[in-house]
Order: structure tokens, then sequence, then C-alpha cells
């Protein structure tokens, strides 16, 4: 985990990041606001230990930032100062602190807010419980194998790949949100029954339609605990991938018919990775493809099932892919 020291006087910083170090976290260092600002959108430590009196930007105005601009992602904020006064500590609350360490600080006591943050860490690692929940789902299909691992990291691959000029939404929040929640994208077949989930043949017309109401059940399902959290921006995406992710680029998907920009650029790109490692897997029905083979399917599928632009993305960084399906191979 990485903590970052944000201090104007060099051997504060350096004191503070050697309690650090000794507590296990990866230290970043700043010497003031702003310097410290750009760490945060770069790195994402989950820590950030500031002083309050600094150049170009104070701690107090660092925090307020860190607060307008942090999603739902929480950073753990702590202010280091010698003011004691009561109407400085309201400021420092009112700014997003989270706790308060005078000057010097001691180590022990150090250790000891530190701890208090990391319960709190505990509480809101959501990646772990997203994870669990997909790992339910997949549970039910036994030939699935590494299948989330790979999903994630074709996803991140593949946001990361996009021009932010033709993707504006495309930062490194939706980026590590995409992460995470691409493995909720089939949670909704919990709610299919294992003759059909399971069946080795063909769907019928009937049994069909049952199975495409995953995506229904998974989007209700995460929608319902998104509308109890709205600020959880993770909830959202993730039920518009379970519901989206069979969309094609030409309308002729399920289960609403949208075309292009109206399916959420999420669920196009966890159409395409998903796609992907359905053909290059083994499954009961088929043997697994090969990279070669399975790229021309997408090619061919580019602007009908595809966005075009996220094709030229995944071309663009197939070898990127096919590595990553080497790494999880089942």
């Amino acid at each position: 985990m990485k903590a970052l020291i944000v201090d104007d006087e060099k051997l504060s910083r350096r004191t503070l990041g050697f309690y650090m170090e000794r507590l296990g976290y990866k230290v970043l260092m700043a010497e003031n606001g702003r310097e410290a600002l750009q760490y945060w959108h770069d790195e994402s430590p989950k820590i950030v230990l500031t002083d309050w009196n600094m150049p170009e930007m104070d701690g107090a105005e660092l925090c307020r930032t860190i607060r307008r601009e942090e999603g739902e992602d929480y950073t753990y904020l702590i202010m280091i100062s010698s003011r004691e006064d009561l109407a400085d500590l309201v400021t420092g609350f009112e700014a997003g602190v989270d706790d308060y360490l005078t000057k010097p600080v001691h180590k022990d006591e150090l250790a000891v807010r530190i701890k208090a943050a990391e319960r709190i860490f505990s509480i809101q690692d959501k990646d772990m419980v997203i994870f669990a929940l997909a790992r339910l789902a997949e549970t039910r299909d036994p030939e699935t194998g590494y299948h989330l691992e790979r999903i994630q990291s074709y996803s991140r691959l593949l946001g990361q790949a996009l021009d932010q000029h033709v993707f504006p939404e495309i930062n490194r929040q939706f980026i590590e949100t995409l992460y995470a929640t691409s493995p909720l994208h089939d949670i909704g077949k919990v709610g299919i029954p294992d003759r059909i989930l399971l069946k080795p043949g063909h769907l019928n017309d009937k049994e069909f339609a049952i199975m495409k109401s995953h995506t229904t059940i998974g989007y209700e399902t995460l929608s319902s605990a998104y509308r109890k959290n709205p600020r959880a921006a993770y909830l959202r995406m993730s039920a518009e991938i379970a519901r989206s992710h069979h969309e094609r680029f030409d309308g002729s998907g399920y289960p609403e018919g949208l075309a292009g920009d109206d399916i959420p650029l999420s669920a196009r790109i966890v159409a395409l990775v998903d796609v992907y490692d359905a053909l290059i897997s083994k499954r009961i029905y088929k043997e697994a493809f090969s990279h070669k083979k399975t790229r021309g399917i997408i090619i061919e599928s580019r602007s009908s099932h595809f966005d075009p632009r996220l094709v030229d993305a995944f071309l663009a960084i197939e070898e990127d892919i096919h590595e990553v399906a080497r790494r999880y191979r089942e």
C-alpha cells in the first residue's frame, strides 16, 4: 500500500518516510500541496500525511481538493501540525481531515493512527467483495477457470489503450473501476437454472430467452444496491456492464437493442474482451480457438458486434492481450 508524505521540511519528510516504510508502506514524498496533488492523481496513495503550512498549496487546501476529486476510492488524510487552536482543528476537519498528529511525531503514536486507518480500509475493501460475488456466479460453471482474472486484465489493457480525446470518460478512475467491476458482468447467471446454464448442446428459443435474462437479473441486483449508495460509482458501472455487455454496436444485441455510443463504454469494452476470452477457451460445446482465428473473428465483427474504435485499440495491443491469455491458461 502507498503512503504520501507532504512537508516542505526535508528532515520531517525523511523521518516520517522512514517510520512509514517500517510499517510496510511504499512511501512517496512531496514538498508542497501542488506536487502532492499530482502524486495523488498519478499514484493513488491510500494514506496522505500532510503538513499544514506549505508553499503553493497548504495542507488544508490539499485535503479539500482530494475530497472533492476522490470519488468512491477513499483516501485517509492525516494532518501533521503544531497548531492546537480549536478553530484550526475545526477548519481541518471541515477540509476532510480524518486524524491529527502534532509535531514532533512519535513513531508509536503514528503506528496506532495508521492501524486505525487500516481498519477503515478493511471495511471498505470493495474489490475483495466484488471478486467474491463474481466467484459465486462462476462456481455455477466448472469450466470457467481463470476467466475472471483474464477479463479484468484484458479490460484494463483495453481501457488504457483508448484515446482520451476520442473517449473523454477515460481516466485513471474509470480504468480502475472497470478493472474492479468487470468480473461482475455475468453475476446474473446465479438466477439461471442449471438445466439451461450447464446444457452441453445448443439452447432452444425458450431456453435462450431465459439465458438472456441474466443481463437484467444482474442489472436489477446491482442497481438496487447503487440506489442505496448513489456515491458508489463502482456499483453504477457494474450494473451497466451486467445489463449491456451483450449489446451489439449495430443494435442487434440484447436486452435493449442499444446501438453505438448509447451502449455504455464500460459494457462495450467488456463485450469485446468477453467474446475474445470465450473464443480462445475450451468449452463443453467447442474446442479452444487460436489467437489468430479469434483475432480474425473480431475483425470481421468490427462495426457490427463491436465498436470499431475498440477493435482498432485491441489490435494495437493484441500481443499484450495474448500474453494475458497465456499467463492465465486454464
